[in-house]
């Protein structure tokens, strides 16, 4: 019995990697991948302007150093589009009423949301690290509070742009679909 003919390894057809659908994408659609990971218009701009990259690590460290250079105005534009990170599912509903009490404390002693990575965080630890953050960082001063919070907006840029380039699918949408639940409701029963 004889086999068809096959096509050797090397001939085998190019696979486009993410990082290349995003070096070739229009700009609109760059700048929309972008703001999904820090919602900053200029910042968007300055690494969608700056393609081609040549490999995801250079992409990930001018996405990292034009995160450094966020104005005020730049830093207010993220962190008003940023939310509380996700709880995993299953978190009691007390657990969710004393993240929202503290987020309401944090809100009203520096005018915008808690942000914090969790990169690094075991999902079971998530709430105690969020929950233990807020309390220590309610401790400090408006501007000190400004740079923490850029340090984290900074990091979890980075998290969200590495996460979307090296997913093997198309990335997921800029907003999620209208009627779309969040993870931070309490579990049914809890």
């Amino acid at each position: 019995m004889t086999r068809g003919p096959t096509l050797p390894a090397h001939r085998l057809p190019h696979l486009p990697r993410p990082l290349d659908a995003f070096n070739t994408a229009p700009a609109d659609e760059a700048h929309a991948l972008l703001l999904h990971c820090l919602h900053s218009v200029r910042w968007s701009r300055r690494i969608a302007d700056h393609r081609p990259y040549p490999d995801l690590e250079s992409l990930l460290a001018a996405a990292d150093e034009a995160a450094y250079d966020l104005s005020p105005g730049d830093l207010s534009e993220a962190l008003a589009g940023e939310s509380l990170p996700d709880l995993p599912e299953g978190t009691y509903s007390a657990a969710h009423m004393a993240l929202s009490a503290a987020h309401a404390a944090y809100e009203a002693r520096f005018g915008h949301a808690f942000v914090i990575y969790l990169g690094d965080t075991h999902p079971d630890e998530c709430l105690d690290r969020i929950l233990e953050a807020i309390r220590s960082r309610l401790t400090n001063d408006p501007e000190e509070e400004r740079v923490m919070a850029a340090e984290e907006l900074r990091r979890l840029a980075g998290e969200r742009l590495g996460k979307l380039l090296r997913a093997a699918g198309p990335c997921p949408p800029a907003v999620p679909p209208r009627g779309a639940t969040s993870q931070n409701a309490p579990a049914p029963g809890k």
